[in-house]
């Protein structure tokens, strides 16, 4: 997977197959697991292996996932990767047709929400983490006065920051340097509001 670009969802048939909330937790568990196999993922989501599979099968055929290279020597086994380094969903895309903005609009919130629950889970076993995670970990609000044009360059900024550490981080891991290493979430949203 390592040097694909990110895929940009365009259509309302893919983002609809993302949007699935067991699919859009397995698309980010592959994410973090890199490759895996249905069986190694349906322990994470507590769901039966065929079920998992079947998922697996539709965000294939959506070209959200591919096939990876065996990671071990049984032959029954299917290991999946992302297609993509990672996913672009842009309001643009899906206006104009009431249809198209309907599932964008349900996919942004089912996506926020899984977010949200990720977040809540940290804060709920935040003890368990430690002061160096805890000190480490970033929860602010920045109240800014922008154009979109302001706002769209800083939306830029953060995600080639969020790139730069992500690469960082898995050279030094492929390097061995994987003590104290875990995985990370860094949501950010930026959205106007009035008052």
């Amino acid at each position: 997977m390592a040097g694909k670009e990110n895929r940009r969802i365009t259509d309302v048939g893919t983002l609809k197959a993302l949007a699935h909330p067991l699919r859009a937790n397995l698309y980010r568990l592959l994410c973090v697991e890199r490759v895996a196999t249905a069986s190694q993922l349906a322990e994470h989501v507590d769901e039966a292996v065929s079920l998992v599979s079947y998922h697996l099968r539709k965000l294939a055929e959506h070209g959200l996932i591919e096939e990876a290279r065996a990671q071990s020597g049984d032959g029954r086994e299917r290991w999946w990767q992302p297609a993509s380094d990672g996913l672009s969903i842009q309001d643009k895309d899906f206006r104009g047709e009431p249809g198209k903005a309907a599932a964008h609009l349900a996919a942004t919130r089912l996506f926020h929400d899984q977010r949200a629950d990720l977040y809540r889970r940290y804060l709920d076993e935040r003890a368990t983490w430690g002061p160096e995670w805890n000190s480490s970990a970033p929860d602010s609000e920045s109240l800014l006065r922008l154009t979109p044009t302001e706002l769209g360059e800083l939306r830029e900024e953060l995600v080639a920051l969020a790139r730069k550490y992500e690469e960082k981080g898995r050279a030094a891991e492929a390097a061995g340097d994987t003590e104290g290493r875990e995985n990370v979430a860094l949501h950010v949203y930026g959205f106007p509001f009035r008052v």
